[in-house]
């Protein structure tokens, strides 16, 4: 209790100090705002330069927002500090059973390890290194070590209500191709069809096309009328001739993990001349099953670039999960990963009371966190050894990653490394200005309210104010 106090005490001491230092909002950005119909009290605002400096600028700091995605800031720092750059995930194979010349009369086993991006190049590349182990024919079953993860019933649903969308998948220590599935759709006029192609391929996986229409390509998946299961995937509506050829990603929702991965693997086996016709289910590696070959993932450096550049809330999650099981040595759930970002961030000197880990993705309702208390780590971490790794994940502003349509005319243009946040209701910037004097600020701007839609011009005259007199 007494400890709770004393931290309850430095977090008003804090407050205090934040609310001392902070200034009026630029002209520029208190105008933006109320031309957006945004009260200031929606905005949390915290700007400070790099080193043990007062916040510049500072705007209800201290209160909780939903960070949506700028919250991938706190996993993937936390990963980076905690794991290691270099840290990579292992995809293993074993056997059990007997080979005899080229067959294998057992079973083959896939243990997973939560890589986040086991795509299909790179499990295609797997499975040829376990075909040059000499293994042709299995006559056994596959089954699917996915322990490393707590099994944890996951809602696509709960969300949005759309649980097609791609971001709505859930984690799996087996992720497969982050379970996406693409479907290509060709009109063609001459025959009075629609051509559709899967990508990834699968496996006895029928596809009933929609039938060719006319009108405009407008509201045009709504139309599809779609049902994807394991038994393939039927289109009962119709597809315009005049959308041309488009391709839709989809989440199946409606089939397992377990399913979609044995769907790619038969497809796959078969296509480096492999044979396979026993069962795909879950399982546990035993003790007496042999290596047979494994799967190195890219660092974590590289990986976090596409968590944080394109707003990946798939792989955030599996890093959240990741962080848990590395540092509890059990089957990784979230309360335990949102635990490990807690004690890191303590460690580090900073207590963030009001924060609340839902997935690490920001993909919630549920996480919030302070202006202050994200600016405080983005403080802490330009002063981190993995400082370089951490910064290149960002955005550039006007170059790449979600910030490349913005402030593409301004001055400040190539000079900021900035995530952004976005969530109905929500729009989150965060990261680092490099300003015109030579020197470089921590930004962050969180703002939560009904019209949060059209915070970016606000949001964008910030980080070019703080450019201009930073």
């Amino acid at each position: 209790m007494r400890i709770q106090r004393s931290l309850q005490a430095a977090w008003l001491l804090f407050s205090f100090a934040a609310t001392a230092c902070a200034q009026q909002l630029p002209l520029t950005v208190g105008d933006a705002l109320q031309r957006a119909g945004i009260p200031v009290e929606a905005a949390g605002i915290y700007v400070q330069e790099v080193g043990n400096h007062p916040p510049m600028l500072s705007a209800n700091a201290m209160q909780p927002f939903n960070p949506a995605s700028t919250m991938k800031l706190v996993t993937s720092n936390a990963a980076l500090e905690i794991l290691g750059p270099t840290f990579t995930w292992k995809t293993r194979a074993y056997a059990l059973g007997r080979m005899r010349g080229a067959v294998l009369h057992g079973d083959l086993y896939i243990k997973g390890g939560g890589d986040p991006k086991l795509i299909l190049e790179n499990f295609w590349l797997f499975l040829r290194r376990i075909r040059a182990k000499g293994i042709r024919e299995i006559r056994g079953n596959l089954i699917l070590d996915r322990s490393a993860f707590e099994h944890m019933p996951h809602d696509p649903a709960q969300f949005d209500g759309d649980p097609s969308k791609t971001y709505n998948v859930g984690p799996d220590a087996l992720l497969l191709n982050y379970k996406a599935l693409g479907f290509r759709f060709t009109p063609d006029t001459a025959g009075h069809a629609v051509q559709v192609a899967s990508d990834p391929p699968m496996a006895s996986f029928p596809i009933t096309p929609p039938r060719l229409s006319g009108g405009e390509c407008t509201d045009w998946r709504a139309r599809l009328q779609p049902v994807i299961d394991a038994a393939g995937a039927r289109f009962g509506g119709g597809y315009p001739v005049a959308c041309g050829e488009r391709t839709w990603y989809v989440h199946p929702y409606q089939m397992t993990h377990t399913q979609y991965f044995g769907l790619v693997f038969r497809r796959l086996w078969a296509e480096t001349g492999g044979s396979f016709t026993g069962d795909v289910r879950d399982g546990v590696v035993p003790a007496n099953a042999a290596p047979v070959s494994e799967w190195e993932s890219a660092p974590l450096a590289e990986i976090i670039r596409d968590i944080n550049k394109y707003s990946n809330n798939v792989m955030a999650r599996q890093l959240l999960l990741t962080l848990a099981g590395a540092v509890t040595k059990l089957p990784a759930n979230t309360v335990h990963g949102a635990a490990v970002v807690r004690t890191w961030l303590s460690g580090k000197g900073i207590d963030a009371p009001e924060m609340s880990i839902d997935n690490g993705s920001g993909l919630s309702r549920t996480e919030r966190l302070s202006a202050a208390s994200l600016g405080r780590m983005l403080a802490a971490a330009y002063a981190a050894p993995t400082m370089p790794e951490f910064m290149a994940s960002l955005p550039l502003v006007a170059y790449d990653g979600t910030m490349r349509s913005r402030l593409v005319n301004q001055t400040v243009a190539g000079k900021a490394h900035i995530k952004t946040g976005t969530l109905n209701e929500v729009r989150n910037v965060a990261g680092y200005v490099l300003a015109a004097s030579g020197r470089r600020y921590v930004v962050v701007c969180l703002v939560n309210h009904l019209n949060a839609d059209r915070a970016y011009e606000a949001q964008d005259a910030l980080l070019q104010w703080v450019y201009e007199n930073g």
